[in-house]
């Protein structure tokens, strides 16, 4: 008897609850949730939802909050602008994003996938909000999917999709923004389609994406594609806080006969409303699962039977294994420690980075297939693709100094003022000369400044090439 307990309790592990022996897709239709923590996943949920589809119009220094536009290479974290050449600085980010997610998930496992992850909130807040409103509770949409084809479905299912479409067109559009800028998306969507035609392409495009992802992929995008599920299973520990099935308490199940529990039976009445009300279609009693987000809908759908039958609440909660077996909870472990050292040093280094980072920056690259010439006046001259990068709003006339060696000139190619245009960036030709006499290497470093209204706001070090012979 205890063998096949053991084998059935070990069988989820083989097989995924959306996919069923014949490899075929398993529709999961979750009982509608309610409850003290649901609740307060709609308030956080309202708040998150509002933030990301306000986020495109928030400007800082008259900067977008966050701009991640991959066209022209240009991305902006919280009003600060970073352009290619930044790019260390993005690396840094990520870095640190990914040290901070993996302290996160030691400590409280998925919680990041249950109250903030943009998928949930869409898929569980949005779109299964209206499919509830349109069809009913779990029951009545599988009544209704396995009735015959008639007006009233036909209708009811026609509303669901074409208010499917809208979101996730809303959803494109907020997207897009995210990449191009708002102002460009309100511009898009205020012209006709022929105007921007590419735009109109990439918002008809995103808008499907989304669409079949909320409408049709669903729940499998967490437990199938989505890294982050793969991730927290090498990275939880026994001190880590989940949602958790309290097996002590719990086993062995018991079922409910006329209002009463047998008293040789734990708390468990295996009512298996924690597995109705799961949105992937999991069983908590079996363990800490891959596919389970910490949406916590179990744990409302456990609580109000405890309730019921006047047992104390969290059956099913936050919890870790240490606490569960030990009754003690210890958040803080070495492993923990380890990782919020790095993170602190990675902050560190990453806010330094940032406040000392530059308005202008300075790039300088002598000119192709050209190496040094001698001019009438017995100077020696190097030809630099000089590039500059503007970071700031506004529009800045620069003036470029020598500043290092003494007696080196630079002259600027072209006529006409040196201004670079706000957030962006200009390339010039420099000829930069030094007497013959002053060279002292066949290679030397030259001190390039950029000055604007007489102060200095930029400065780079650039190689000089000069003549073998006066190599000392």
């Amino acid at each position: 008897m205890e063998t096949n307990l053991y084998q059935f309790d070990e069988d989820f592990r083989n097989t995924l609850t959306t996919v069923d022996a014949q490899g075929k897709r398993v529709w999961i239709y979750p009982k509608k949730p309610a409850g003290y923590l649901h609740r307060w996943r709609v308030a956080v949920s309202v708040f998150l939802l509002a933030l990301l589809l306000i986020g495109p119009f928030i400007t800082v220094h008259n900067r977008p909050l966050l701009l991640l536009n991959v066209f022209e290479r240009k991305f902006i974290l919280f009003g600060q602008v970073f352009w290619p050449q930044d790019f260390f600085l993005l690396a840094m980010i990520l870095i640190t994003a990914f040290v901070f997610i993996t302290l996160f998930t030691v400590a409280f496992g998925r919680l990041w996938c249950g109250w903030a992850c943009p998928q949930t909130l869409f898929m569980e807040m949005v779109f299964r909000k209206i499919e509830y409103w349109i069809e009913g509770d779990a029951n009545d949409q599988r009544k209704l999917q396995q009735a015959a084809w008639n007006a009233s479905k036909i209708l009811r299912k026609t509303f669901k999709q074409l208010a499917f479409l809208v979101v996730a067109c809303i959803i494109a559009h907020t997207v897009m923004a995210y990449i191009i800028g708002g102002r460009q998306v309100l511009a898009l969507v205020s012209q006709p389609p022929a105007t921007h035609l590419p735009g109109f392409i990439g918002l008809a495009a995103f808008t499907l994406i989304f669409y079949a992802v909320f409408a049709h992929f669903r729940e499998q995008a967490c437990t199938v594609v989505c890294p982050y599920g793969r991730l927290q299973s090498v990275l939880l520990v026994k001190t880590s806080i989940v949602v958790a099935y309290n097996w002590l308490r719990g086993e062995p199940r018991g079922q409910l006969q006329k209002n009463k529990v047998a008293s040789n039976t734990g708390d468990c009445i295996d009512c298996r409303l924690c597995v109705h009300v799961c949105p992937t279609g999991i069983d908590i009693r079996n363990g800490t699962q891959l596919e389970c987000i910490n949406c916590t809908a179990c744990i409302d759908a456990c609580d109000e039977v405890m309730r019921k039958i006047n047992k104390p609440k969290r059956l099913i909660g936050y919890a870790s294994n240490q606490a569960i077996e030990n009754g003690t909870q210890k958040i803080m472990t070495p492993r923990l420690a380890g990782y919020a050292v790095v993170l602190t040093a990675l902050l560190g280094m990453l806010g330094f980075l940032i406040f000392t980072q530059q308005d202008v920056e300075i790039t300088a690259l002598k000119a192709p297939g050209t190496l040094y010439a001698k001019t009438d006046d017995g100077q020696i001259a190097n030809l630099y693709h000089i590039e500059l990068t503007n970071k700031t709003t506004q529009d800045m006339p620069l003036e470029l100094r020598i500043e290092q060696p003494p007696g080196a000139s630079l002259t600027k190619i072209s006529t006409g003022q040196l201004t670079v245009p706000k957030e962006a960036m200009m390339k010039e030709l420099f000829l930069i000369k030094l007497p013959e006499d002053n060279i002292t290497a066949t290679k030397m470093v030259i001190t390039v400044g950029a000055y604007y209204e007489g102060r200095r706001i930029a400065h780079s070090k650039i190689n000089f090439v000069g003549p073998l012979k006066m190599h000392r």
